[in-house]
């Protein structure tokens, strides 16, 4: 286990622990001269120094968590110790709920974790219905037509039109759709921009157009009032505004723009990945729809499980990136303060110790009981912790909803799949997913 770790390559480790295993310099090296994906050099260290191992990308040491309990550890028991510094998709959101910190992050919290649970989601059940039925809508022509469609333009396309709703009461018009385009195509491009000043120029058409669909959205919910399908987040948002200074136009307009990020670009590509995956293995379709009526709770079920494995293979957030506000001991290393931690749910979810062949996409994980391990690091395709993902519950009934209407009427057949992924603020097909409809 320790074969490449490096003693005295890291700082003096704190009283707590002992250094935490470094992966040898020159299979870095290696890896940096080859090009390859930062994901292949993240299982290489989980393979041969365990679930928590430091990489050297830069001047320090970056900490890799994948072992369930560190990963508890990390994000659930000690986040004042391991702290969000500055989120990836700042450029687009702002100082959104995603990216704030502190106790702005606590008071936008508060304010927002109501709408996505209990009493909140019901608001939102109609909407997403009733997206899902312009969808499945759509989908009924291209059966009828023999049109090829791109199933993850489709996706977004669903996924958008739901968000959209739920903030402002409207369904998605197409010129709003041509429109808010730019938001997938920023976020594809994050990874990509340059580390200075210069990266906002690069992107700035695109955030301009955002920009303008965000205020007039806020000016129409302000002057309108609530849309045919009653008040959404934006009006819960103008309504703080009232009584709390903090809520200026600004910060409305970021928590818009991330609520329609973390809304529906997560939520598109979760859903791609399940047609293709799905492609590969219909017999998991046939499952689900055999396990019980339409309409039924066996059935929910089985769809639901479909969600769920496809986010053990793909989760929303493949990496969560955190840093050590102070020294600590993680699972019997010493930690330093300073140090970059990055827990992988990627790696976590297809790790062979906690999940039998976990290549396999095997949606029975998730309904028989002792499939799937209990630990509650095992399995967080949205986090674990107070940083949890707030619309976690909201994703999963669009989700479920959406197959509910397409999987017993339609089997997309793609005339091509993409031949990898790629791994940017979500991991995603890395190409497009053209398709028609049969059976």
């Amino acid at each position: 286990m320790a074969t490449d770790a490096r003693p005295g390559s890291l700082p003096s480790p704190s009283p707590a622990g002992r250094r935490v295993p470094e992966l040898d310099p020159a299979l870095v090296g290696e890896w940096q001269a080859g090009g390859g994906e930062l994901i292949d050099l993240f299982a290489e260290a989980r393979e041969r120094l365990g679930g928590v191992a430091a990489i050297r990308l830069g001047p320090g040491p970056t900490v890799l968590v994948t072992d369930p309990q560190a990963v508890q550890h990390v994000l659930a028991l000690h986040p004042d110790r391991y702290v969000k510094r500055s989120h990836r998709a700042r450029l687009l959101i702002g100082d959104g709920v995603l990216a704030a910190t502190g106790e702005a992050w606590q008071r936008q919290r508060r304010l927002l974790q109501a709408q996505f649970t209990g009493r909140g989601m019901r608001r939102y059940e109609q909407r997403i219905a009733e997206a899902a039925r312009t969808a499945a809508a759509r989908w009924d022509a291209y059966a009828r037509t023999g049109q090829v469609f791109d199933v993850g333009d489709e996706m977004r396309r669903f996924a958008l039109d739901t968000i959209w709703r739920s903030l402002t009461g409207h369904p998605l018009d197409p010129g709003t759709e041509r429109e808010l385009a730019a938001v997938p195509a920023v976020v594809a491009a994050l990874p990509s921009l340059p580390a200075d000043g210069a990266a906002q120029g690069a992107v700035a058409a695109e955030l301009a157009g955002i920009d303008a669909v965000a205020s007039r959205a806020i000016t129409a919910a302000r002057e309108l009032g609530a849309g045919p399908d009653g008040p959404g987040l934006l009006h819960v948002l103008l309504e703080a505004a009232g009584t709390r200074p903090e809520y200026t136009d600004r910060l409305i307009r970021d928590e818009l723009v991330t609520l329609l990020v973390a809304g529906h670009e997560t939520t598109a590509t979760t859903l791609t990945w399940l047609h293709l995956l799905l492609d590969r293995n219909p017999e998991a379709r046939e499952h689900a729809l055999a396990a019980g009526a339409e309409g039924s709770p066996e059935r929910r079920q089985a769809v639901q499980a479909l969600v769920h494995e496809t986010l053990r293979l793909y989760p929303s957030a493949w990496i969560l990136p955190r840093c050590a506000a102070e020294d600590d001991d993680l699972a019997g290393y010493g930690i330093d303060a300073g140090t970059d931690v990055l827990v992988c749910p990627y790696l976590t979810h297809r790790d062979p110790g906690l999940w039998g062949d976990p290549e396999r996409f095997d949606p029975g994980r998730f309904t028989t009981p002792g499939r799937r391990p209990n630990h509650p690091g095992s399995y967080l395709p949205f986090g674990i912790g107070p940083r949890a993902c707030l619309g976690l519950q909201f994703a999963l009934r669009e989700s479920t909803v959406l197959l509910e209407h397409l999987l017993p009427a339609h089997t997309p057949r793609f005339r091509s799949t993409p031949a990898k992924a790629a791994y940017s603020i979500t991991v995603r097909p890395d190409g497009p997913t053209p398709a028609v409809l049969g059976g």
